[in-house]
Formats: C-alpha cells, sequence, structure tokens
C-alpha cells in the first residue's frame, strides 16, 4: 500500500513536475533542479540544489536522497548520500551534489539530479551491557576477509 506523503510546490518550483517513479519498478522519486539560471559545479566542489518544495513524510518514514546512476557516470553524486530527511522536517528539499569528475558539470532549471526513496524508520532503543554476545567474526573489519 502507497504511503502518502504531502508536497507543497514553492513559488521556485512553480513550473516543474513533482517527483514522480519514472517506471513501475522504480524505487525512487526523480527530484528537480530548481535553479534560477544555469548553476556550474567545478570538479571537486559542492553545491546546494534547491528543489522547489516541501514534504510532510509521515511519522515512521523517511526520505533517502540518493544519486541518480545516469549522473554517476559523469562524476556527480549526492555529498552526504543518502541524505536522510525526516518526517518532521518541513523546509525547503535541497540536494548537495558534488563533481567527483575532472570537468565542470552544469545543472539546469528541471533537470533531473537525485531520487527519493520513502522508507520505513526503525527506532532502537539501546541497553547498556558488560559484554556483547560472540560471533565467528567477532571484531574483524575493513577488508577482513581479503579483497
Amino acid at each position: 500500500m502507497p504511503v502518502e506523503v504531502l508536497v507543497k510546490q514553492l513559488p521556485s518550483g512553480h513550473d516543474l513536475p513533482i517527483p514522480r517513479y519514472q517506471t513501475e519498478g522504480s524505487a525512487g522519486l526523480d527530484l528537480h533542479a530548481a535553479v534560477e539560471g544555469d548553476t556550474s559545479i567545478e570538479p571537486g566542489r559542492v553545491a546546494q540544489i534547491p528543489c522547489g518544495l516541501q514534504l510532510a513524510i509521515p511519522a515512521g518514514f523517511e526520505g533517502q536522497v540518493r544519486p541518480r546512476s545516469g549522473l554517476a557516470k559523469a562524476g556527480i553524486t549526492v555529498a552526504n548520500a543518502p541524505g536522510t530527511v525526516d518526517c518532521d522536517y518541513r523546509g525547503e528539499l535541497c540536494v548537495l551534489l558534488i563533481n567527483l569528475g575532472s570537468a565542470a558539470f552544469t545543472v539546469r532549471r528541471g533537470d533531473r539530479i537525485a531520487q527519493l526513496v520513502i522508507a520505513p524508520v526503525s527506532r532502537a532503543e539501546l541497553r547498556i551491557v558488560e559484554e556483547l554476545p560472540g560471533t565467528v567474526r567477532g571484531a574483524g573489519g575493513f577488508g577482513h576477509t581479503g579483497v
């Protein structure tokens, strides 16, 4: 059953499409750039790109802002991937894009810049203990099983 997410289009995004799934099997809703003019992102730089909308995500869910695979080919990704949109956030949705490529990248108004996945959130209850239960792996990490 779909989760209802309320969307408010801001004046800066009045002419942009609301996020939507591109195919029946898509996990993410495409987010569009609400920049006023072309925005150039130089290699190694981060740009905050507004989307021209606000969301009301229901309690028990979050929005995960993820990169688009089509932009990854150009070295463009989401700087804090996945970015989290909490259910109590009501500000404008913005995407932090970073250029990991070797050439400047231009973001134009209406470009699809990222995708938004609505996902359930589990809340943890932490309990302090003297010892943790053991596992076969133990404390091995950061490539302990090889490359």
